[in-house]
């Protein structure tokens, strides 16, 4: 399976400027047989929107609007499966008089223009709560033809509810699991702790901080004893606005007998496309921080088993790449977002 993930510094309300930069990195790449392309989440308005009066002007209809019009002309073009995050309002004029509706949605195009979900996000981050609604129909499960079985979130669907659940909760971990997709693609708009300045020094290194919280909230399909892997697509963007710093790192992992396969990822401050082919193998594996100390003490059986004990699951979801693998571990604190 080919997959594309877009990378780039969006804009707050700079429609027009975002989706040009979109089209150049994608001319620039000429990407040839890809399957898939997922872009970020609110991948062309911008995320950090904060009130209902700022991202109006905005928000787009649903399934037809800006994001939708251009998602069905790559899919056309490139002749994939297009995913793209967007600000959707409903027509309510059926079921008037109601409240508005508003969502932090993503739509995914078929090669032939067709709407394959429309999915609106269900953890809602504190920035969505200030104009959108929970999606009321939970994470999307479904059939897309070539790709098989697929589970859609975005970005904060990752993390416990309201960051109130608790950690072993792991809601979309096991929605993917329960819906037996094949492939679980995440658009986001995951920011980082750290400062812009120190952010930016590094911009070709994935952050390893947040990959390692990501695979920790995934740890459930690490733990499943059925076969067949699970590819799981985290298309982030990256750079500044405002008061964010995102974290980049767009990511595609193969999960499957206990490992995580790396297939590719960008740095933290890159604005590209990163193309894997999982047909040609991973770069290399990631594991636990637990068991690389294992490994390298020899003090146990296997070193592979990524399972992290409860007192270690809030205090340290870290992972580091094997030695196969060409990026550098980091810390292992969780993003906030």
């Amino acid at each position: 399976m080919r997959i594309g993930c877009l990378q780039f510094a969006a804009q707050v309300g700079e429609l027009d400027h975002n989706i040009a930069l979109a089209d150049g990195l994608l001319s620039l790449s000429s990407p040839q047989n890809l399957d898939l392309l997922v872009l970020p989440e609110l991948a062309f308005t911008g995320y950090n929107f904060k009130s209902l009066h700022a991202i109006a002007p905005f928000l787009e209809p649903t399934t037809s609007g800006p994001s939708t019009d251009w998602a069905r002309a790559t899919a056309h073009k490139l002749n994939c499966t297009v995913v793209v995050g967007y600000p959707e309002t409903v027509d309510v004029s059926a079921k008037w008089p109601t409240s508005p509706e508003y969502y932090n949605s993503a739509v995914a195009v078929s090669p032939s223009g067709a709407t394959l979900a429309n999915y609106r996000k269900s953890f809602l981050y504190y920035t969505d709560e200030t104009w959108a609604l929970e999606g009321p129909d939970g994470f999307f499960g479904g059939e897309f033809k070539g790709l098989g079985n697929v589970a859609m979130g975005i970005c904060m669907d990752l993390n416990p509810y309201k960051f109130e659940a608790a950690w072993s909760a792991w809601e979309f971990a096991y929605h993917i699991i329960h819906v037996e997709a094949r492939v679980a693609i995440v658009s986001m708009a995951w920011n980082t702790r750290e400062e812009a300045e120190s952010y930016a020094q590094h911009p070709k290194e994935p952050d390893m901080e947040t990959l390692a919280y990501w695979v920790a909230r995934l740890e459930p399909l690490v733990r499943r004893e059925e076969e067949g892997e699970i590819i799981v697509v985290l298309a982030n963007r990256t750079g500044v606005e405002g008061d964010a710093v995102y974290a980049g790192t767009s990511t595609v992992l193969g999960i499957e007998g206990g490992e995580v396969r790396l297939y590719g990822v960008l740095g933290r401050g890159v604005e590209e496309l990163l193309v894997v082919d999982t047909a040609k193998g991973p770069l290399g594996k990631l594991v636990s921080a637990t068991a690389a100390a294992a490994e390298r003490s020899e003090s146990v059986e296997s070193s592979l088993s990524p399972g992290l004990d409860e007192s270690e699951r809030e205090g340290n979801t870290g992972w580091e790449s094997s030695a196969e693998t060409s990026v550098s571990p980091g810390k292992s604190v969780s993003p906030p977002h």
